[in-house]
């Protein structure tokens, strides 16, 4: 008996404090799905936005969570509040620097 009780509610904070969601996920949504989301739902003013799900690390009840793991292997015992939002931060990689190379070739010298 599959009901709105066996959805996590999830909102994503972003490092500026503001918020994307809260949206339901069923517990078998991986988390390369919610980054998927959170790249479609990334507000359009915003600077340094993620380009790539690979751009986006999601950081749950302090662990990062891996894009091949579902909500339910990931559900942390802080999550079992009934009618809980659970609030994932993002982090976004800056992108690499073009002249990461000559930065690294001068660091050597």
């Amino acid at each position: 008996m599959a009901g709105v009780q066996d959805q996590f509610e999830i909102k994503f904070r972003l490092i500026d404090g503001s918020d994307i969601g809260p949206k339901t996920f069923p517990p078998a949504t991986s988390v390369a799905t919610l980054k998927e989301s959170v790249l479609a739902q990334w507000p359009k003013e915003k600077e340094n936005g993620p380009r790539t799900v690979k751009d986006v690390k999601l950081i749950s009840a302090g662990k990062i969570l891996e894009n091949n793991k579902t909500l339910g292997e990931c559900q942390s015992p802080l999550c079992d509040i009934p009618g809980g939002v659970t609030t994932m931060h993002v982090v976004v990689q800056p992108p690499p620097l073009e002249k990461d190379e000559e930065c690294w070739n001068w660091y050597k010298k």
